[in-house]
C-alpha cells in the first residue's frame, strides 16, 4: 500500500518525506524502501511509540517541517484523483489547512463534515448520525502552525489525539479549505472489506 501514497506525493511535487510508523513496523519500511532512492524521494523515519492517534503522529514531524507548508498522507489510503493542482493552490493561498472529501456509504466510520450551504461548519469524528454523506479522507494540507494547534487539543474518549479535532479547529477559525474528490478513493485501514475493495479496484483500473 505504501507505494501508492508515495507516488501520489511525488505527483504533487513532494521530494522529501517523513515516514511515521508504530513500533515493530519501522524496520520493515526501512528494509523495503531504504532512503527512498528507488522511489525518487528522500525518506526519513520517525517512530510513534504508542497508538496515540494521527495528530500525535503528525506532531513528530515538527522539526522535519520547519516553517514550510506541507502535506500529510496516510499510508493506507489510495487516491485516484490528481491532487497536484490543489497542492499548488494551497501553497499559494493564505489558507492554513485543506482537506479532501469523498462520498461514502459508511460515513460514520470516518471524520464527517457538517455543512451550512457550501461551507463546512464542523467536523465530527465517527458520528453515530452523520451530518453529511462525506468522509474526510486521509490527505491533509497544513501550514506549520498546526503543531501549536495539536498542543492545544485534548485526547478523545479513545485516549487519542484526533485529527478531526485539529481540522475542526481550522473550520471554526474559518481557515479550512476543502476539495470534493471525483474519482476513486479507498481506505485500506478501515476494514478488511475496504481493503478488498481497494485491491479489486486497483487491479482492474490502475495501470
Amino acid at each position: 500500500m505504501i507505494y501508492y501514497p508515495l507516488e501520489k506525493l511525488k505527483q504533487m511535487g513532494v521530494d522529501s518525506v517523513l515516514l511515521v510508523s508504530g513500533r515493530g513496523h519501522a524496520g520493515h519500511f526501512l528494509e523495503l524502501l531504504g532512503g527512498g532512492a528507488e522511489m525518487g524521494v528522500k525518506l526519513f523515519y520517525e517512530v510513534q511509540e504508542e497508538a496515540g492517534g494521527i495528530a500525535q503522529a503528525l506532531a513528530l514531524a515538527e522539526d522535519f517541517v520547519g516553517d514550510d507548508k506541507f502535506v500529510v498522507m496516510l499510508g493506507d489510503n489510495v487516491f485516484e484523483d490528481d491532487l497536484s493542482s490543489a497542492a499548488a493552490a494551497f501553497e499559494a493561498s493564505g489558507d492554513d489547512a485543506h482537506i479532501f472529501l469523498k462520498t461514502v456509504e459508511n460515513p460514520q466510520s470516518y471524520g464527517v463534515p457538517k455543512f451550512e450551504g457550501e461551507r463546512i461548519v464542523e467536523i465530527q469524528e465517527k458520528p453515530k448520525n452523520p451530518p453529511s454523506p462525506y468522509a474526510v479522507t486521509g490527505c491533509y494540507f497544513y501550514s506549520a502552525g498546526v503543531f501549536e494547534v495539536i498542543r492545544q487539543i485534548k485526547p478523545s474518549s479513545r485516549g487519542e489525539l484526533e485529527i478531526s479535532d485539529v481540522n475542526d479547529h481550522y473550520v471554526k477559525a474559518g481557515k479550512m479549505g476543502h476539495t470534493v474528490l471525483g474519482k476513486f478513493w479507498g481506505d485500506c485501514g478501515e476494514s478488511i472489506d475496504g481493503m478488498m475493495t481497494v485491491a479489486t479496484y486497483v487491479q482492474t483500473h490502475f495501470q
